[in-house]
């Protein structure tokens, strides 16, 4: 049997703490913070020491590496000069006299030491242990890693934090490395007021920035311009005062971003004159503060102005921001800035649909449900989107979060803004050791991937779900009382179950769709009403019991709501709305075409003739039946879609400019359309969505049929093989139901199509509109009478 080797460790529950003399605010705060952390874990407070500790006994040496040197001159022998001049880096290391030595090159590598320090000690009541052999010298890469922490009621938990708790998140973000937070005004495009607000915004506001400053971290501030014209001076004036009356009331202001839309929708050339007088004014109540723009939801015309603005270098703004609703991608963006511009990156890391970065393929069960901001860990997309972003984004990022639904993914980010190299899992671990316990570090962190994992592929099939149950309930079985208290492990856990019922209630639904499908084409022999009646029997919802793990799933619910206020539904826990992450309020939407297949059914019922009651269910069978020598695309099923020209891979591309995505409408009070008319593939911005037909029959004449996304009002223009138009650019319809359209054999004649679908050039806002559901292709002279014939 292999000898396992076991390091060496120290032992330091009886050390002191021992602090440079002369100390900083900021560098006491981290002290306090290496001190209270300690305490939490292992209920050992050390005790602060003015001088070296005797040879023989245990200390824990904190401080700048200059103070620490010029103090104790010993010490120098056991510090490197190697990063000893890298902003933010620290070193640590263990002498032969049992000194663990933390220093920081400057305040905040003192601040980020004492983190590093953190993360590695060992707990268990009474007893903090260090591996010996530990030696840690580095410094980050990035010179910003921020995370948005916008204290308002579209949050689905935010809102209702009170100082302590954002105190700890903000201090549990900077143990990882996070050395900025981004602020959002009362004013934004939000309510006015949560039933969950502890404190008025302004005065939550005001407390976060002076948290910030306790830490001396960076605090910044994200201002939408929201008047509709800042081509009038009065209104300019109202703004400067406005923004004023808020600026003035904050501790601490590093630097103010406003974005270009989303919201607000100002074209540069009144946008830069009123930001010149804003950042005048910044500069006056927070000396050295900086002014930070976005080209968001720009129109082509609006970006073009804008650049020819950036060509004559205003001094007043101190960098550009790429972040969502942009049309063009940062690798073009900073081709065409004037060197002098900071870049900074602003990722969407918390929506999962309608977003920047959506989740490649999703399943549509999990659209429907889980919906836009659900807790979502994506450690493997974070990381991609970070390192096809990595050669661009010099000065680094503040991350777009609605809520801690995104937790997960800003570690990523902070991990990889200090090591763009870290291996992912190494960062899950840290994670996972640091805030769930050391015994659970290494399965909680791929559980965490495998909730990821999750999302793959068609969900009826993914057996990795019951697979990433199956180990949740392993940790949970073995968890301590605090650990099930952790809302961290909370919201894995209810991510877990939440999944696991919908793939079980999926296959049911399936199953019970089919059986209806099947009883329906015996409606000849049967007769119409009679397997009508036993069709809306098998359909039946009350028939089937529900799923085991959906009352767990409400448990965990509201343990997150005791926990860290997660609003995780708009009925129990008063969140905002269903769409803003209460997704529990969707836990039972329907997952397959019953509620559309009853609806028809009841249409059927109304029919007095038996000839006309099994036509129109013949109708209903051959749905997506184009008749022979047909085809038929589901264009918002990643897996159905084989005449949809794909683009580049989301590898390549996760923000989908270059490739068509998939979509869906919603209708949570009306919810009879088909999964098919309801779910689309669409394109952003002016890139076509194309769709390519080979080996047709060249004599045959064919007809389209189209349902179009209604997801996104636009015009849209459909032309046939790059010349023909087979309708002019027009409203799109919004009803989900079919459109169709004869085509001239001439388009065919050489046996292929190329179907292209174009909004209006030049738009701006969010780039979405061409958004197409359901294509038929169907061969006029071959194709059944039921086949042509729109539902």
């Amino acid at each position: 049997m292999p000898v396992v080797k076991v390091a060496p460790s120290i032992n330091l529950s009886a050390a002191s703490l021992v602090l440079a003399p002369g100390m900083s605010k900021q560098e006491r705060k981290a002290a306090e913070m290496l001190l209270e952390e300690v305490e939490k874990r292992s209920m050992v407070r050390w005790p602060i020491e003015d001088q070296l500790a005797k040879e023989g006994k245990t200390s824990v040496v904190l401080g700048r590496r200059s103070e620490l040197i010029r103090a104790y001159p010993e010490l120098a022998n056991s510090l490197t000069t190697n990063n000893a001049d890298k902003p933010e880096g620290y070193q640590i290391v263990c002498t032969k006299q049992n000194q663990i030595i933390v220093a920081g090159n400057d305040a905040r590598g003192v601040l980020y030491g004492a983190g590093r320090l953190l993360r590695l000690l060992n707990y268990s009541p009474a007893t903090v242990s260090l591996n010996a052999n530990t030696a840690i010298n580095t410094a980050p890469q990035y010179p910003l890693r921020g995370h948005q922490l916008g204290y308002r009621p579209k949050t689905n938990s935010y809102d209702a934090w009170d100082v302590k708790m954002w105190e700890q998140y903000i201090r549990d973000l900077v143990i990882f490395g996070a050395n900025a937070i981004e602020l959002i005004p009362p004013v934004s495009d939000d309510d006015s007021t949560s039933p969950h607000f502890p404190l008025p915004q302004i005065k939550m506001m005001a407390e976060m920035s002076r948290i910030a400053a306790d830490y001396g971290i960076e605090c910044w501030v994200w201002y939408p311009a929201l008047e509709k014209s800042y081509a009038d001076p009065a209104t300019v004036q109202k703004a400067v005062k406005e923004w004023g009356d808020v600026l003035r009331q904050l501790p601490r202001v590093d630097a103010v971003f406003v974005p270009g839309g989303d919201p607000g929708h100002t074209p540069p050339k009144d946008l830069f004159p009123m930001l010149e007088k804003q950042t005048a004014q910044l500069q006056k109540l927070h000396p050295g503060a900086k002014m930070w723009m976005s080209p968001q939801g720009f129109t082509a015309d609006w970006m073009n102005d804008f650049y020819q603005l950036m060509k004559a270098e205003p001094i007043w703004l101190e960098g550009i921001v790429f972040g969502p609703q942009q049309r063009e991608s940062i690798q073009d963006l900073s081709a065409k800035l004037p060197k002098r511009y900071k870049l900074r990156f602003y990722p969407d890391i918390t929506h999962t649909i309608r977003a920047q970065y959506p989740v490649p393929d999703w399943d549509f069960a999990y659209r429907y449900t889980l919906n836009r901001e659900p807790i979502n860990p994506r450690p493997i997309d974070e990381a991609n989107i970070f390192r096809k972003l990595q050669p661009i984004m010099a000065h680094g990022f503040l991350t777009y979060s609605e809520g801690c639904n995104d937790d997960v993914n800003k570690f990523v980010w902070s991990g990889l803004g200090w090591d763009a190299s870290a291996d992912i899992t190494s960062i899950l671990t840290d994670y996972s050791r640091y805030f769930i316990g050391a015994d659970k570090a290494d399965a909680f962190a791929q559980g965490l991937l495998s909730l990821e994992q999750n999302w793959r592929g068609p969900l009826a099939v993914n057996q990795t779900v019951q697979t990433t149950l199956l180990q949740f309930q392993d940790m949970e079985r073995t968890a301590t009382p605090s650990q099930l208290l952790n809302w961290r492990f909370q919201q894995a856990m209810y991510r877990a179950y939440y999944d696991a019922s919908l793939r079980s209630r999926l296959i049911t639904e399936m199953a019970q769709e089919e059986k209806a499908m099947e009883i329906l084409r015996k409606a000849p022999l049967l007769g119409s009403v009679s397997a009508i009646e036993a069709a809306k029997q098998a359909l039946d919802r009350n028939n089937c019991s529900p799923s085991i793990f959906r009352g767990r799933a409400f448990e965990l619910a509201e343990a997150l709501y005791q926990s860290i206020r997660m609003q995780l539904s708009v009925s129990k826990y008063k969140a905002i709305a269903i769409g803003r992450g209460a997704n529990l309020d969707l836990i039972d939407f329907p997952l397959t075409n019953a509620p559309w297949l009853n609806s028809r059914l009841a249409e059927v019922e109304k029919l007095s003739t038996e000839a006309d009651r099994l036509r129109m269910i013949n109708d209903i069978l051959n749905y997506n039946n184009p008749g022979a020598g047909g085809f038929y695309d589901d264009l918002g099923n990643p897996y159905a879609q084989p005449h949809l020209v794909k683009g580049t891979s989301y590898d390549d591309d996760p923000a989908y400019l270059q490739a068509p995505m998939s979509g869906f409408t919603v209708r949570f009070q009306d919810n009879t359309a088909r999964v098919s008319a309801a779910t689309f593939a669409e394109s952003l911005h002016d890139r076509p969505l194309e769709m390519l037909y080979t080996n047709l029959n060249k004599n045959a004449q064919y007809r389209l049929r189209i349902v179009y996304g209604a997801e996104a009002k636009s015009d849209i223009q459909l032309m046939a093989n790059g010349s023909y138009t087979v309708h002019p650019m027009r409203a799109k319809e919004m009803n989900l139901q079919p459109v169709e359209f004869d085509l001239p054999t001439s388009l065919t004649e050489n046996g292929q199509l190329r179907l292209s679908w174009t909004r209006p050039a030049g738009l701006g806002g969010s780039g979405r509109g061409a958004q197409v559901s359901e294509v038929w292709l169907i061969p006029v002279t071959e194709a059944p009478a039921s086949a042509t014939k729109p539902l």
